[in-house]
């Protein structure tokens, strides 16, 4: 991606499908958080439109046996970064997407209120793209830019919020490679 900026809480560059499952943010609440996750449908598979159709709620479980065990769920980030370094964007970040569930960050509960919830087209257990990494610096700098509560110490992994819960975006998330770039 180059030469991007944000309008409207969309990033310009970015495929704009909308998500259903999102709803207002709490008028208190400020945007200070950037989480990041990772997701592959079926598990370990980078191919189709599968999480794309998951989080818009027309995911065909006819598919894949795993499906089935997701077909009820309504869930969204507000970006999904592709192997490729394709960026989706489901939710504006003015409102709030249904990426983290229970969750709590620096003993403030509900991260989804004041988050934005950024998944990566992986696995908890592989390394991820360099265009992946290089489309989230990228975007992680706008972010900060436009949200003035948003800073890199305030970047984590869906682990760190939901530690009981949740494990990605795994051992193989090159933290440094991020941060240090920011």
């Amino acid at each position: 991606m180059s030469a991007i900026d944000i309008q409207d809480h969309i990033v310009s560059n970015a495929s704009y499908m909308p998500s259903p499952n999102h709803d207002l943010r709490p008028e208190e609440a400020d945007i200070s958080l950037i989480v990041i996750h990772c997701i592959s449908l079926p598990p370990g598979v980078y191919e189709g439109n599968q999480i794309e159709d998951f989080f818009l709620n027309k995911l065909d479980i006819s598919q894949h046996e795993y499906f089935n065990s997701i077909k009820d769920l309504k869930v969204s980030s507000h970006l999904l970064i592709k192997r490729d370094g394709e960026v989706i964007q489901f939710v504006p970040f003015n409102k709030r997407a249904w990426h983290a569930g229970i969750s709590s960050f620096n003993g403030v509960d509900n991260c989804n209120d004041y988050s934005i919830g950024i998944e990566l087209e992986g696995t908890d257990n592989s390394e991820f793209t360099d265009q992946q990494y290089n489309c989230l610096m990228e975007i992680s700098k706008l972010l900060i830019l436009n949200y003035p509560n948003l800073c890199k110490e305030r970047i984590v992994g869906h682990s760190t919020i939901a530690p009981n819960r949740k494990t990605d975006p795994g051992s193989f998330f090159n933290w440094s490679k991020l941060l240090d770039n920011l």
